[in-house]
């Protein structure tokens, strides 16, 4: 089978298309042919080594994709073989992966390939960091980071579905225009003004209830200046590193503020509260409720590009390489 794989950390360019072994999966897992696989920032930073979890090399990036199971291992229902499925998962950058059998959900008739890639590390992160993390209700305002790219997108459409004021940074007119498209009420351009004082500014001088910041060190100190007393301020990822020391007495007991940090793969740990996410999100998706915008489509050969456009702010909503 063929794969992208990294035999050392670094940039786009140590990404390769290689032939590797066949796989099996073992008891509880699922072998799924990938259609296709979705793209995260997270896999640009698992190949600079700076992920989470660390890389055991050679390693394949990926950790979401579509497809056909193939083949089950032992104490897993036969009946999954042949259906078409999303996931969650490892190494989706592939035609072949494995996957534990409880990651698999299923694909509605009406939701093709593509978008069942594009949603689970996505639309799923942006349900708990809004609906689990927080609870999001008609009133408040909400101020959303990178807010035309895949996941700043889903986050717009769930904060307005579920009643908030929404403000998003972007870095172009143009990128302003489509968060505003999918129904963000302000779009701020971060390289052209201070984005907290135009918080502070849109918001009466209160700022917002809740910042969702996926930029790290970049934007933290602005976010809690943008932040409303008693306000919540959540980290889900690092893009530009890891967000300086805090002074909590210092800095947060001034308005009564609180800082959190979430990872999406903490929720596969608690059943309920994944197998909740997954229910509400595909339902919104097959409902029409919920829209994914596919910015880029590559084949699986140019992963390398898909990650050097990411990395240089090239593109807006979801990217895909499409495996077959």
């Amino acid at each position: 089978m063929k794969a992208i794989r990294y035999h050392a950390v670094g940039g786009p360019e140590v990404l390769v298309l290689e032939e590797v072994e066949n796989l099996l999966p073992a008891a509880g897992e699922v072998l799924v042919r990938v259609h296709v696989a979705g793209v995260n920032f997270a896999d640009t930073l698992m190949t600079r080594g700076k992920y989470v979890t660390p890389s055991n090399l050679p390693e394949t990036p990926g950790l979401e994709g579509s497809g056909i199971v193939a083949e089950v291992g032992t104490g897993v229902e036969p009946g999954w073989v042949g259906r078409r499925v999303g996931f969650m998962g490892r190494r989706t950058y592939a035609e072949y992966t494995i996957v534990p059998a409880t990651a698999l959900i299923p694909l509605p008739d009406r939701m093709g390939f593509e978008e069942g890639a594009a949603f689970p590390v996505q639309a799923l992160t942006a349900y708990h960091l809004l609906h689990t993390m927080d609870h999001v209700r008609p009133g408040m305002s909400v101020l959303v980071h990178a807010a035309a790219g895949g996941m700043g997108l889903q986050l717009v459409q769930m904060a307005k579905q579920a009643g908030a004021r929404v403000i998003g940074t972007t870095s172009t007119e143009e990128k302003a225009d489509l968060a505003r498209r999918y129904g963000a009420d302000e779009a701020i351009l971060y390289n052209r003004t201070d984005f907290a004082q135009r918080v502070l500014e849109l918001t009466g001088g209160r700022g917002v209830d809740l910042v969702l910041d996926s930029v790290g060190r970049a934007t933290f100190a602005g976010s809690l200046r943008a932040l409303a007393p008693f306000g919540h301020l959540i980290v889900y990822g690092v893009a530009s590193g890891p967000p300086e020391k805090l002074n909590v007495t210092g800095t947060l007991m001034q308005k009564s503020q609180k800082v959190s940090a979430f990872w999406l793969f903490t929720t596969t740990k608690t059943s309920e509260v994944a197998e909740r996410g997954v229910r509400q999100v595909v339902d919104w998706l097959a409902s029409g409720q919920l829209k994914i915008h596919i910015g880029l489509k590559l084949p699986l050969a140019q992963a390398a590009d898909a990650h050097r456009r990411m990395e240089a702010r090239e593109t807006v909503g979801k990217i895909l390489l499409m495996v077959s």
